[in-house]
């Protein structure tokens, strides 16, 4: 993180570059570093990078939810004084960019969604598991990547540990039911800006036969397979990922 980070008030973010902002939004799991290779490739390509840090685990409880998660998003972009921008998000920040898309289109430029929530996904399964079952999280966590050498110890003990704090997993509970009460299925085809989804063939969380749904739904919407890849295609095909967006922001001229 280093020098682009900054703490102001109530935002904690990454910032780098200059030009047309894209506000990177990650998952519910996630964290800044998922997106490493795309916040370095386009900070040096004529973009303003933002990555802020959602709130997920320090909003009270009863507002723990997709809609407020978009309001913070709102408060940073006026904080910031942006206009104009792109939103990309993976998995819950696709849904947060999507419901935040709805009510304020004429700020957003275009939205990028890959692994996004918004219309289905699988959770961790029909029940969280057992606090304490380290085994059952690394599979879970591995489960997500096509290649289960991406899920590193790091990354499967932060799982573990949201699961077995408290305060985090009912927390983690109440965006996953906001989620599922959060549809987007009726809004989307209102939604007019264009739209680039990146998808990995094989995630088995927001299945390919979701990204069908986005890119019918969505009425300027173009869609891009990335083959051997999983929930993440940021952190298992940065380069891929990179190109994709990459010829999708020149096509569509942003």
């Amino acid at each position: 993180m280093g020098d682009n980070y900054k703490k102001e008030g109530k935002f904690s973010y990454l910032e780098s570059g200059k030009g047309r902002p894209i506000i990177i939004l990650h998952g519910l799991m996630g964290n800044l570093s998922n997106f490493d290779g795309v916040f370095d490739h386009f900070s040096g390509k004529g973009y303003q990078v933002l990555m802020p840090e959602l709130p997920i685990y320090s909003m009270p409880l009863l507002q723990t939810n997709v809609k407020n998660l978009a309001k913070f998003i709102r408060e940073f972009t006026q904080f910031k004084k942006l206009e104009d921008y792109i939103l990309l998000g993976n998995s819950l920040g696709g849904h947060i960019a999507l419901y935040y898309a709805k009510h304020y289109p004429n700020s957003v430029s275009g939205i990028v969604l890959t692994g996004s929530s918004g219309l289905y996904e699988n959770s961790m399964g029909e029940s969280y598991p057992k606090r304490g079952d380290y085994e059952y999280v690394k599979k879970k966590a591995q489960d997500v990547f096509y290649n289960p050498e991406i899920a590193t110890k790091e990354i499967i003990d932060d799982v573990y540990e949201s699961i077995n704090d408290r305060n985090k997993l009912i927390r983690t509970l109440s965006i996953a039911k906001s989620a599922i009460r959060h549809n987007m299925s009726n809004d989307l085809p209102t939604m007019e800006m264009p739209a680039g989804l990146i998808w990995g063939k094989n995630d088995t969380v927001t299945p390919p036969e979701v990204a069908k749904e986005f890119h019918k739904l969505l009425p300027n919407s173009s869609l891009f397979w990335i083959e051997k890849c999983g929930h993440a295609p940021m952190m298992e095909h940065p380069d891929t990922f990179n190109q994709y967006l990459e010829d999708w922001l020149i096509k569509e001229k942003l």
